[in-house]
């Protein structure tokens, strides 16, 4: 029997490919993805087609090697949570930066109904900014 701790697990721990197969699987048309204030893509997304939209493919075209790299799961009941490092280089600046963040998911029937980020955002921001002269 697969476990809410394995479907969180399967979404992080392969290939880039594997990882998105793996997160569309288990989101619903109503799953709510709340991406931290301070965050770049800061707000809710409600369903596949948003967060793929807002969060994802952004992330795949705005970031050179993007990577959420999770060193530490947590699972109680319903709840799975992933503590880990991004990393990688934003393409309109040139600058890379690594910050630590959290996922709190609140998993249903083997799908993800929420996700709610934690990330240290100033670091992040930091690259976004144009390299002085």
């Amino acid at each position: 029997m697969t476990t809410n701790l394995d479907i969180i697990r399967a979404t992080y721990e392969g290939s880039p490919q594997e990882n998105g197969k793996h997160l569309l699987a288990v989101l619903t048309p109503d799953t709510r993805w709340t991406e931290a204030a301070g965050f770049p893509y800061a707000g809710t997304y409600i369903g596949a087609e948003q967060i793929l939209a807002g969060v994802f493919q952004r992330l795949a075209t705005e970031w050179e090697n993007y990577r959420a790299r999770v060193h530490t799961y947590l699972a109680d009941g319903k709840h799975v949570a992933a503590f880990g490092i991004y990393s990688g280089t934003y393409r309109q600046t040139g600058k890379a930066m690594t910050a630590s963040f959290a996922h709190l998911y609140l998993l249903e029937d083997g799908k993800i109904v929420s996700m709610e980020q934690f990330v240290d955002s100033h670091l992040v921001q930091q690259a976004l900014l144009p390299k002085l002269p």
